[in-house]
């Protein structure tokens, strides 16, 4: 049990590192977006902006989904994992805690699905908590548009 919280909480500092660089390179790109925004093209770019972040950190959560599926598959004794389809499945399911079940790893590995939920939960709010930022910077902006004009 021991080898596997040390694998898992190995794995959790990775995807925070995916979580935290990713994060800083899109802040990079929107900084430089951000002062660009027209009042004229202020929805549409400001939804296309919204809609990047999204994809952006959706792609994330991939990686770090990946990341988690590598190690089931490294790992001896998950039987029930044959592909890396297989493990990509479970691990999203994991990483996001829908936990539909069809899929199982055994009790001697279990403890590292509970620690991908945990990480999951983690990360999405992060993401979410990202999300709501930049939204909050649009409208910052939106409203300092109006009162200039």
């Amino acid at each position: 049990m021991l080898l596997n919280i040390i694998l898992g909480l190995a794995v959790v500092v990775l995807t925070v590192n995916v979580q935290g660089y990713g994060t800083l390179f899109w802040m990079k790109k929107y900084d430089k977006k951000r002062n660009v925004l027209s009042e004229e093209s202020f929805r549409k770019q400001g939804a296309k902006l919204l809609i990047s972040t999204s994809i952006f950190l959706i792609f994330l959560h991939l990686i770090q989904s990946a990341l988690w599926a590598l190690l089931y598959m490294i790992l001896p004794g998950i039987s029930e994992i044959e592909t890396f389809e297989k493990a990509m499945y479970f691990s999203l399911v994991t990483f996001t805690s829908l936990g539909y079940g069809e899929i199982t790893i055994g009790s001697t590995n279990r403890i590292l699905s509970g620690l991908e939920a945990i990480n999951g939960i983690t990360l999405i709010g992060w993401s979410t908590a990202f999300m709501f930022a930049i939204f909050q910077e649009l409208l910052k902006k939106k409203n300092k548009n109006k009162r200039v004009n």
